[in-house]
């Protein structure tokens, strides 16, 4: 991809040293410095550091603010754009779900960061729409692979660190560290102050937190239809409530809410009159029938799927859900555990497989199930899928783990049409 560039020693820009020659500068990342040579070779104008790049793109326009962790962070990012937006303000977002500016979509589904120069594409156009602030997600993977790199973050928020992605990072110290490379400069930053593993520069540091002392403190919350709650900070006190559901997105909530705050410096009550507009995002605790109650959710981690069937603990759950192929094993068995704790049935079938057996991946997961009495094992998603909803009775709820809003099931390299909302409707109307 080459970008034109106005006013510059140089026409284009790229990051594919195949593309560049004469009128094409190179810009240099920790992923492609390999090409260096071959970019020269080729007759690049110059080569350009991602630093560089923000400065040529003229990004200290717009307020970058930054959000990892290994749950929380589309539905945080999510929040944080939408109560933007209802205040008033011009804004874009950057993640799991694609690229949006102003309340429309843009760009599908991508990586949850994309590489350097894709961002800063995203920010040179959020900056010609007007836009002030850019919400982006920061992946454990772009982090390592610095594809943040040069970006001056106005805020960098942290939702929590649990187990994930492995397979990549190797160990969870390891994938613990990268994360908290993210808040060891002296940018401005919030931290769940209940996360013990957060690690970060003090310097310029606000925290949010439930149990801990914060900054932004909930002092009292009721998790009984939706959430509500009432945030101190210094010596305010204020309510607010939302629509969704679970302790999990209290915590999304309040980092919304203090990430809105810190940036905009508007009172806390006018964004707490927000707060209620934000219905969520699909394919998080959404409900896809009330009657019965099926829900679909992402939740791929143990962490995560324990704070979703936590979430509906009151009530009876059937849970259906796999674990997705060529991605970290060791979590496999801990997401059966968890599924068999918290729920009265488990329906265990596949996710994305991608090019490993699906039929081993399933027995990862029932390695660490003890008491399988209660366990259904089906390879077919649909199937299984199927099963849950009828077998489901009285006031039981079919929850739907681990896809949340995707649209296809990947098989080898192949991306076959599978959306579970879609699916578990038809099934339903059959049943009906």
């Amino acid at each position: 991809m080459k970008i034109e560039l106005r006013d510059q020693p140089y026409r284009y820009i790229s990051e594919n040293s195949s593309e560049c020659g004469e009128g094409c500068a190179f810009l240099l990342t920790k992923q492609n410095e390999k090409y260096k040579e071959d970019a020269l070779l080729r007759g690049a104008d110059s080569i350009v550091t991602p630093q560089e790049c923000w400065n040529l793109f003229g990004l200290d326009r717009i307020c970058v603010i930054g959000i990892t962790g290994t749950n929380g962070k589309t539905t945080t990012a999510s929040a944080i754009y939408s109560l933007l937006l209802d205040l008033g303000y011009k804004a874009a977002m950057q993640g799991t779900r694609g690229f949006f500016m102003n309340d429309v979509p843009v760009e599908g589904k991508t990586l949850t960061t994309p590489t350097v120069l894709n961002t800063y594409r995203h920010m040179a156009h959020a900056i010609a729409e007007g836009c002030q602030y850019f919400v982006m997600e920061v992946s454990s993977h772009a982090i390592e692979q610095e594809r943040i790199a040069g970006i001056n973050f106005g805020l960098k928020i942290l939702t929590n660190i649990t187990q994930d992605h492995l397979d990549y990072h190797e160990s969870i110290e390891e994938y613990v560290r990268v994360k908290n490379l993210f808040f060891a400069d002296e940018s401005k930053k919030l931290i769940n102050k209940d996360e013990t593993k957060a690690k970060f520069n003090f310097k310029n540091t606000f925290t949010y937190g439930v149990e801990n002392p914060a900054t932004y403190k909930i002092m009292a919350y009721s998790l009984n239809n939706g959430v509500s709650g009432v945030l101190k900070y210094f010596e305010e006190h204020i309510p607010f409530a939302s629509s969704l559901h679970g302790f999990f997105n209290l915590y999304n909530i309040t980092a919304a809410f203090a990430a809105v705050h810190l940036v905009t410096k508007d009172p806390l009550e006018k964004i707490a009159d927000t707060i209620e507009n934000f219905g969520g995002v699909s394919g998080r605790m959404e409900v896809v029938s009330e009657s019965p109650l099926v829900i679909v959710d992402f939740a791929h981690t143990p962490d995560g799927m324990e704070q979703v069937l936590n979430a509906l603990k009151e009530k009876e759950v059937l849970v259906v859900f796999g674990a997705g192929g060529d991605r970290d094993r060791t979590k496999r068995p801990m997401m059966g555990r968890v599924a068999s704790t918290y729920a009265k049935k488990v329906y265990v079938t596949s996710d994305n497989p991608r090019f490993e057996d699906p039929d081993a991946i399933i027995e990862d997961i029932l390695a660490g199930i003890e008491d399988k009495t209660n366990v259904f094992v089906d390879v077919n998603r649909r199937n299984a899928i199927a099963q849950a909803l009828k077998d489901r009775s009285g006031d039981e709820v079919v929850l739907i783990l681990g896809k949340g809003d995707e649209t296809s099931q990947i098989i080898y390299d192949q991306y076959l049409p599978f959306d579970d909302r879609i699916v578990a409707k038809e099934l339903l109307s059959k049943l009906s």
